[in-house]
C-alpha cells in the first residue's frame, strides 16, 4: 500500500522540479551593449532543466553549439538563420554557442549550467578571429562565478 504513495511523491517532486525551471532569453543582435554582432547576454548561468531561448532580434543570425564545447553525452543543436531556437539544458557543464555566419566576428556565447564540469575541455577548443578574445572574457566570467 505504501508503494503507490512513494510513486506519487516521486511524481510530484518531478513535476515540481520542472515547474521551477527558468527560461533565459538571449537576443541575437547586429549591435548590442558590447559592440556589433553579439549575443545579449553573452554569458548565462543556468540550472539543469532551464531553457535558453535564442531570439533573432536582427535577421541573419543563428545559434548553434560548438563542437567540443558541450558536456559529454549532450546532443549538439543548430538553429536556422533568422529563426528562434529554444534549447533545454538538462546536463551540468559549459555550453559554447556561436552564430555560424558571424563566428569569426566574435558572435559567441557561453552558458554555464550548474557546475562547469567540462570547463577545461571547452577552453581547449581552438577559436577563430574575434571569437578568441571574446571567449577569453567569457571563460574568465565562468571561472569567477564557479569559485563563488
Amino acid at each position: 500500500m505504501k508503494l503507490p504513495l512513494i510513486a506519487a511523491a516521486i511524481a510530484m517532486l518531478s513535476i515540481a522540479g520542472t515547474a521551477n525551471a527558468e527560461e533565459h532569453i538571449v537576443q541575437m543582435l547586429n549591435k548590442g551593449e558590447k559592440g556589433s554582432m553579439v549575443f545579449q547576454p553573452a554569458f548565462v548561468r543556468a540550472l539543469p532543466g532551464d531553457t535558453i531561448k535564442f531570439v533573432p532580434t536582427d535577421k541573419s543570425h543563428n545559434a548553434e553549439s560548438i563542437k567540443g564545447m558541450i558536456p559529454d553525452g549532450v546532443e549538439a543543436f543548430k538553429g536556422k538563420p533568422s529563426e528562434e531556437i529554444t534549447v533545454t539544458l538538462a546536463k551540468e557543464g559549459v555550453y559554447g554557442v556561436k552564430c555560424a555566419p558571424h563566428y569569426g566576428m566574435g558572435m559567441v556565447a557561453l552558458i554555464v549550467v550548474g557546475k562547469p564540469v567540462n570547463l577545461e575541455a571547452a577552453e581547449a577548443v581552438k577559436q577563430v578571429g574575434k571569437a578568441k578574445p571574446v571567449f577569453a572574457e567569457l571563460f574568465a566570467e565562468a571561472t569567477k562565478t564557479a569559485s563563488n
